[in-house]
């Protein structure tokens, strides 16, 4: 399955990204020491939004028989980045908090399913991945 998206820029470094196999937009800039307006998340910070909903959305998934007696969910996603360019993310830990009446081994399975199998974003992190980069049509190497 291929997803795709196309990003456009805003003026100085907003961009705005539209979602080709869904439609939805997001917006995107630096903070203000990057010379952002920091009026939207940046792009890193998306990185961590996309493995709070992969992993939330995973977890509803595998329980939906127990969500009923679900009363809270919520996920923290903390990143620390190398000091260093290229600034990728060396540690990510998430933190899944559930409150209501679902056992105990039934949420601990749905969040180790996530974290081991379902969850594209965290797996994608983890994964070695081959980036190609293109300008106007010829490959950049």
């Amino acid at each position: 399955m291929t997803i795709s998206v196309k990003t456009k820029w805003m003026g100085n470094i907003k961009f705005e990204s539209e979602g080709q196999n869904t439609g939805f937009s997001v917006n995107m800039d630096a903070n203000k020491e990057a010379g952002g307006d920091a009026s939207a998340s940046s792009p890193m910070e998306m990185l961590l939004h996309g493995v709070a909903g992969c992993m939330g959305i995973d977890i509803c998934v595998i329980m939906r028989h127990n969500m009923d007696d679900v009363k809270e969910l919520e996920l923290e996603v903390v990143g620390t980045r190398n000091d260093d360019a290229p600034k990728f993310y060396k540690d990510v830990v998430v933190k899944v908090h559930v409150n209501g009446t679902v056992p105990a081994k039934v949420v601990k399975r749905a969040v180790e399913l996530s974290h081991d199998k379902y969850c594209s974003a965290i797996n994608s992190l983890k994964a070695e991945t081959r980036v190609e980069t293109y300008l106007n049509g010829s490959r950049v190497d």
